[in-house]
C-alpha cells in the first residue's frame, strides 16, 4: 500500500508540474532531480571502488543538463540542444582529467576516479536535459507522452510478468524480470504510445509511431537493467530511500535515462506536428 500511495502521489505531482509549469520551471525541477540522483550515483560509484565526490558529480551533471536544455529555451541562437552540450561535455571531461593529474598519485583506480564522475554527468545530464528540451520544443503533451509511455510499459511488464512470467529475462541482473513480462510491456507500451501520439501528431505514419513506442519500451527496459546491474554490483537493493516503497530517484527514473535521448531525436527529427 505504501508503494502504491507514494507512487500515485509522485505521478500526480510530476503530471501537474509537466502540464502547468513553463519550460524554465521544468528545468528547475529537473535540476533538483539531477542533484539528488548525483548523490545516489556517487554513493553507488564509491561502493564499487570508483570514488567520486557527490558535489562534483552534481555540478557537472547540472551543467550538462542545462547545456542541453538551455538552447531549446531560446537563450542561444539556434534551437538545437547540441549547441551548448558539446563544449560543456568537453570542458567537464578535461576538468576531471586535470583533477586526476592534480592528485599527483598513481594507483590502480586512477582511470576509474576520472571516468566515473564524467559518466555520471552524462548519464544524468544528457537525458534529463533532453526531457526539458522536448518540453520547450514540442510542448507539454510531448513531454507527458514520454512519461506515460514508460509508466504504461512498466505497469504492463509488472502485471504480465506476474500472470504469465516463466522465463527470466536477465537473471543475473534482475531476477524478477521475465521475457513474458518484457514482451507484454513491449506490445502494450508500443500500442499505447502509437495511439496517444496519433492524437498529437496525426500526420506521423502509424509505423513510425509504433517504432517510436517500441524503442522507448526497449530502451526503458535496458535502463532499468543497467541500474539493477550497478546496484547488484554495489550490494544494495535501492539507490536511495527518498521515495517510500520505491527507493531513490534513480530507481524511479532509470528507464527514462535511456529512453529520453532517443525520444528527443524522434520529436526533433521524425514526428510530424499537425
Amino acid at each position: 500500500m505504501t508503494r502504491l500511495l507514494s507512487g500515485g502521489v509522485l505521478l500526480v505531482l510530476v503530471g501537474l508540474a509537466a502540464w502547468w509549469a513553463p519550460p524554465a520551471g521544468i528545468l528547475a525541477v529537473v535540476l533538483l532531480f539531477v542533484v539528488i540522483g548525483a548523490a545516489e550515483y556517487a554513493a553507488l560509484s564509491t561502493a564499487l571502488g570508483a570514488r567520486c565526490a557527490p558535489l562534483a558529480v552534481a555540478i557537472a551533471a547540472a551543467i550538462v543538463c542545462a547545456a542541453v536544455a538551455w538552447p531549446a529555451l531560446g537563450h542561444f541562437a539556434g534551437p538545437v540542444a547540441g549547441d551548448a552540450a558539446v563544449p560543456a561535455i568537453m570542458a567537464i571531461t578535461i576538468a576531471f582529467g586535470l583533477v586526476g593529474i592534480a592528485r599527483g598519485q598513481i594507483s590502480g583506480d586512477s582511470l576509474a576516479r576520472v571516468a566515473s564522475p564524467v559518466f555520471g554527468a552524462l548519464y544524468l545530464g544528457l537525458p534529463l536535459g533532453a526531457i526539458v528540451a522536448v518540453r520547450a520544443l514540442a510542448g507539454r503533451e510531448a513531454m507527458i507522452l514520454l512519461v506515460v509511455a514508460i509508466v504504461i510499459s512498466d505497469t504492463a511488464q509488472f502485471y504480465t510478468g506476474r500472470l504469465l512470467g516463466r522465463r527470466p529475462l536477465a537473471p543475473a541482473l534482475s531476477p524478477k524480470k521475465t521475457i513474458e513480462g518484457a514482451l507484454g510491456g513491449l506490445v502494450i507500451g508500443s500500442a499505447a504510445t502509437a495511439a496517444i501520439a496519433g492524437w498529437w501528431w496525426p500526420p506521423t505514419p502509424i509505423g513510425v509511431r509504433l517504432a517510436a513506442g517500441a524503442a522507448l519500451v526497449v530502451l526503458g527496459i535496458c535502463g532499468d537493467l543497467f541500474e539493477s546491474m550497478v546496484k547488484r554490483a554495489a550490494g544494495v537493493k535501492d539507490s536511495g530511500t527518498l521515495i517510500p516503497g520505491h527507493g531513490g530517484v534513480l530507481d524511479r527514473i532509470d528507464a527514462l535515462l535511456f529512453a529520453a535521448p532517443v525520444y528527443y531525436a524522434f520529436v526533433r527529427y521524425v514526428f510530424q506536428p499537425s
